[in-house]
């Protein structure tokens, strides 16, 4: 073999192009309430509060008229918007064509951003109004609906059978109709190591079918659980949300849109990738959002 053979040697690179580890979408708009919008402002539900009954007044007496309290929910449109451009002469110098990768992972992005609104208005200030024009804040109430990170334990604790039991006694409390709403805990990567770390969740004595799959905690004591890594964590706590789906609500004044085009205007006609999508989110009635902190020390979250 000739010494100069070497010069002849070649690289080669793949053609395959795969996405980064991130989270794959949405994980929680399939839980909570959804509609389509038109406005710079949107009311999705009108609320009736409870009345009482009374007691004649006597016999023959004038009736005692009762007045429902009327309320609405107010969800306000966030846009948002991706813009990417391949240059056709670039192209050229490739043998991989990244277009369908691209919208794939503008779609990726726009999923999270929808989870981002969810997460924002569990414990955020929700606002509530008969008009449009006069609104009243309302914020969470961490009195009412929220398991403090020391329940059932001396020191802050991680998410315990305990926490989850007290949750569904806070939800009952409030006359969340259980038998007719099944309620969802979004917990993290260290909440589900609490919960696998817990005899009562991994043991068959404690349940009358399996609870694992496939060695994931999916539904547990009536909950169910979605796993997200993009909870808020402050001190070494993360604030769980518990929520049945009439709780939560995103509207939608824009889905997500996708188009290709080519832009004759720029030099070397690029293509232009544009993903855009329109939405807004909001706590719909106290009571059937709760919280649940829970210790966690572990390593800060990846974005996205």
């Amino acid at each position: 073999m000739s010494e100069n053979f070497p010069k002849l040697f070649t690289t080669q690179f793949s053609t395959l192009l795969e996405l980064k580890l991130q989270q794959m979408g949405s994980m929680l708009r399939k839980t909570v309430r959804e509609g389509s919008h038109v406005g710079k402002q949107a009311s999705p539900i009108n609320q009736v509060g409870a009345i009482q009954m009374k007691a004649p007044a006597g016999r023959f007496a004038p009736k005692n008229r009762t007045d429902a309290d009327f309320t609405r929910r107010w969800v306000f449109p966030q846009d948002g918007e991706i813009d990417q451009l391949i240059d056709s002469f670039d192209e050229l110098r490739t043998i991989v064509d990244p277009k369908s990768m691209y919208v794939e992972n503008a779609g990726m992005a726009v999923g999270r951003g929808w989870d981002d609104a969810i997460i924002a208005a569990f414990f955020g200030i929700a606002q509530t109004g008969a008009d449009a024009g006069v609104l009243s804040p309302e914020t969470f109430d961490t009195t009412q609906f929220q398991v403090a990170s020391t329940f059932g334990a001396s020191a802050a604790a991680g998410l315990s059978v305990a926490k989850m039991i007290e949750a569904k006694r806070i939800l009952r409390h409030y006359h969340v109709n259980l038998e007719v709403e099944r309620p969802t805990m979004v917990i993290g990567s260290q909440q589900e190591s609490d919960l696998l770390n817990q005899v009562q969740v991994v043991s068959t004595e404690f349940n009358d079918k399996p609870v694992l799959v496939d060695g994931n905690v999916k539904r547990f004591m009536g909950f169910d659980i979605v796993l997200s890594e993009r909870l808020a964590t402050a001190s070494n706590v993360r604030n769980i949300p518990v929520y049945v789906q009439s709780g939560m609500y995103l509207g939608m004044w824009k889905d997500m849109t996708n188009r290709v085009s080519i832009r004759n205007d720029l030099s070397g006609e690029p293509y232009d990738l544009y993903t855009s999508t329109s939405f807004g989110a909001s706590r719909l009635q106290p009571g059937k959002v709760l919280s649940i902190l829970c210790s966690d020390t572990s390593a800060a979250d990846i974005t996205p």
